[in-house]
């Protein structure tokens, strides 16, 4: 990942020691800070160390993980050490000899100017905590903590969705009070009725007007990706902890940013048309063969051409580079008297060895690779990529072209994983949400970004085109 173009990163970094000093670790974490993705985790358990030691050692690592990402970005570093934000913001003096040489080369890692401080309370930095904590229990257990067995990601996830939806929804209903003026305010509930089986206590925020001339139906199949699209295997998504509560936060961007209700970027989402490894429900990614549009392909490909010419709105075309995709997209531009732009971060993810195999074959020829696939993002297909790379790389064409579409309407030609992808961060869902979607060849999404940071999920396969 090293070279990536990040302007900004935010790195949650904590320690922590059971005795002070006693069995220490720490833990950090990268996030894009308009998704909250994390980019990068890293976690050690230390031996004998203080608190403070331990936290100064996540601030290292932290950085270091954001320095390997990201060498030029701007971080901002976010502890709920009180002791660390300030000596490293020049503002109390480091005394403690144990910690003077941590603190020096915690400050050579960025050029001067480059990192800044802020403290957070303890519950806002969870995710950091965890990691740390499971550093600690691995070392008391004799082994080295492991990225691909962590739950950290998953929980703090859960935790930030639960408590940022309540938050959210109030804010929703404010911005959108204030903006329609105060007939609207005196007339607005206090909350919205949650629907039946939605956890209590959780408003539901209104869901956005669709992508116009769009009526889309989310599929509730689990889905492999690229396979088909159909019906695939299931990741179990764990469950929270009972009892579990959750703080709202109030989060730098999104709802506690500006409201900003101009004309967003608008991503039309094409999923190619079907190739000849589609109805047999084959892996087909960016590592294989680059099948081209079988004959039904070819036919949605028209269709779908037909459906957005009529509609009228789409002013910019980005594909894939994978030939499927520009095999559809190349039918939509002729038929709009539009160019095609080819970005390479919407291609599919690559499945290596288990390119053209359908699932069954794929669980008879690699059934550990494919049990560690379903169980975490991070892990990859044998000799393919992991679905966290593909996040990262999907994330940063996403930023890219909604900087230069700001305000029109793109049709983006791409794969299951990369929608799938781009729809799941909009939403703030977990990683295992990539196998609760259903995309059929040729549907439509849609997702709207605004300069915010904020972003609407307006559509999901919708394949009314195709009827």
């Amino acid at each position: 990942m090293s070279g990536v173009r990040l302007r900004e990163l935010i790195v949650e970094a904590d320690g922590g020691s059971r005795g002070n000093p006693g069995p220490a670790g720490y833990g950090a974490v990268v996030l894009d800070p308009v998704s909250g993705e994390a980019l990068a985790e890293t976690a050690e358990y230390i031996g004998v160390a203080t608190n403070n030691v331990a936290e100064y050692k996540g601030l290292l690592a932290g950085l270091r993980a954001a320095r390997e990402l990201a060498p030029e970005a701007a971080v901002r570093v976010r502890m709920d050490s009180k002791l660390v934000v300030e000596q490293m913001s020049g503002r109390w003096k480091i005394k403690h000899p144990d910690m003077k040489p941590l603190a020096a080369e915690a400050a050579r890692i960025y050029p001067p100017g480059q990192v800044s401080y802020e403290w957070t309370p303890r519950e806002r930095n969870k995710h950091a905590d965890r990691l740390a904590n499971e550093a600690m229990d691995a070392g008391r257990q004799g082994r080295r903590w492991q990225p691909s067995a962590s739950r950290a990601a998953l929980d703090a996830t859960a935790a930030r969705v639960v408590g940022d939806a309540t938050a959210g929804a109030a804010r929703a209903r404010a911005a959108l009070a204030d903006a329609a003026g105060p007939a609207v305010r005196e007339a607005a509930p206090a909350a919205h009725p949650a629907p039946a089986g939605a956890a209590s206590g959780t408003p539901v925020v209104p869901a956005p007007a669709p992508w116009p001339g769009s009526a889309g139906a989310p599929g509730d199949a689990l889905a492999a990706p690229e396979a088909a699209g159909g019906p695939g295997p299931a990741a179990t998504a764990p469950a929270p902890a009972a009892g579990a509560s959750a703080t709202p936060a109030t989060p730098s961007v999104g709802w506690a940013a500006p409201a900003d209700l101009g004309a967003p970027a608008t991503f039309v989402l094409l999923r190619h048309g079907e190739t000849a490894l589609t109805p047999e429900k084959r892996f087909s990614g960016s590592g294989g063969s680059d099948p081209e549009l079988s004959a039904v392909g070819r036919r949605q490909a028209e269709a779908v051409a037909a459906a957005l010419a009529a509609r009228g709105t789409v002013r910019e075309i980005v594909s894939s580079p994978l030939l499927r995709c520009r095999q559809t997209a190349a039918t939509v531009a002729g038929r709009l008297g539009l160019d095609v732009r080819i970005e390479d971060g919407l291609r599919e993810a690559d499945f290596g060895a288990w390119e053209g195999l359908t699932f069954a074959e794929v669980r008879e020829r690699y059934p550990d690779d494919l049990d560690a696939w379903l169980a975490s993002p991070k892990a990859a297909p044998t000799g393919g990529e992991s679905f966290a790379a593909v996040s990262r790389r999907v994330a940063a064409a996403r930023d890219r072209l909604t900087e230069r579409h700001a305000g029109r309407t793109v049709l983006v030609v791409t794969h299951v994983t990369p929608i799938k992808t781009l729809v799941r961060l909009a939403l703030g869902a977990p990683p295992e949400a990539l196998f609760r979607m259903e995309l059929s060849a040729a549907s439509l999404s849609a997702v709207a970004y605004y300069r915010d940071g904020n972003a609407s999920v307006r559509l999901l396969n919708d394949t009314s085109h195709l009827r």
